[in-house]
């Protein structure tokens, strides 16, 4: 038995998935004429109760669009220092829109309103780059799945309107968020002029993320899409995947998430685990004593027992539950844990 838990990407379509895939209408999504991409993008912003929304290949390629809408050459935004879009987007906050990052050193990829505020340069002072957004992630990814405090998130956007600051949430796992702390997508969409969410990582499809926000902001988006090549043509086939996901995998997220305690649980029995992270949906990050034991000793035990775990470096392991885990992996992961 094969267990990939390197990441919630890792995912295969279902059967059902494939079907509604291969049973897709389709047209030219870059003509805006496939219609199962325009549904898509017509209901996930009405979920979010936002104007218009927009399907993109990658999460990646979504916030890049949505740096780019809300920031001019030179300017800088704030985000964590944990954030995605600057840790694990290849640089393309410089690279696409010109634009620094002023780094947060907040908890566990979570900021404070405060630190955000502080972090704003005078806007009167042209020696330093002009701020114009701020950016955070729900989950946070490095953060090991940690979701943020909605109030805290009220206050950051409060910052943000006093001080005419563009507001956009790297979404790529808020529909674990949204089932770890029963919060809505509407409440999420009044806060935020942008959000991008993954369809690829919690809601197991094999490509996609939509972009959502204004009608103004995303006929800007098309464009700005078309500049970084992702219009793609026959979409629909995608599309239909994250439509039957919305239907069918939202609310499942709670497993992944049980599953993931029940496996931290193990770990801190461990004598040679120093510490595992707190663990609020689907992510694992914890801590190898290397007075035990490696991190690469660790990881390749697990491997000759067919598991794939990631590695972070500094002693610092990930695990990820997802769609594609089954009980019976579970139960032999948790076994071999025991036992190892």
């Amino acid at each position: 038995m094969n267990i990939n838990l390197i990441s919630d990407t890792v995912t295969r379509p279902s059967e059902g998935m494939l079907e509604a895939m291969m049973m897709a209408e389709v047209g030219d999504d870059v003509f805006k004429a496939d219609p199962t991409v325009n549904l898509l993008e017509s209901r996930t912003a009405e979920l979010f109760g936002k104007e218009s929304a927009l399907f993109f290949p990658s999460g990646s390629m979504a916030n890049q669009t949505a740096i780019k809408l809300h920031t001019q050459p030179g300017e800088q935004l704030i985000c964590d220092k944990y954030a995605h879009v600057y840790n694990y987007e290849g640089g393309g906050v410089s690279f696409n829109s010109g634009v620094s990052c002023k780094l947060v050193d907040g908890n566990r990829g979570m900021m404070t309103a405060e630190q955000v505020e502080a972090s704003i340069n005078p806007p009167d002072f042209y020696h330093s780059p002009l701020t114009t957004l701020v950016c955070v992630e729900n989950t946070t990814n490095k953060g090991g799945g940690a979701c943020w405090d909605f109030g805290e998130l009220v206050r950051i956007k409060e910052v943000c309107s006093t001080n005419n600051l563009a507001y956009h949430l790297d979404g790529a796992r808020l529909w674990n968020a949204l089932v770890a702390k029963k919060e809505s997508a509407q409440q999420y969409g009044e806060l935020f002029d942008t959000i991008s969410i993954c369809f690829s990582k919690g809601l197991g499809c094999p490509v996609g993320s939509v972009l959502v926000g204004s009608k103004k902001l995303m006929d800007k988006a098309l464009r700005v899409r078309k500049i970084l090549g992702g219009g793609m043509r026959q979409a629909g086939y995608l599309a239909a995947a994250a439509i039957y996901a919305l239907d069918h995998n939202r609310e499942r997220l709670s497993e992944d998430h049980q599953k993931a305690f029940e496996i931290g649980q193990i770990l801190e029995d461990l004598h040679y685990i120093k510490k595992v992270e707190p663990i609020e949906t689907n992510i694992i990050i914890f801590e190898i004593d290397e007075t035990e034991m490696t991190e690469i000793e660790f990881v390749d035990k697990l491997g000759e027992k067919g598991i794939s775990i990631i590695g972070m470096g500094q002693g610092k392991l990930r695990i990820v539950t997802h769609l594609d885990y089954t009980d019976a992996m579970h139960t032999s992961l948790l076994s071999t844990l025991k036992n190892l």
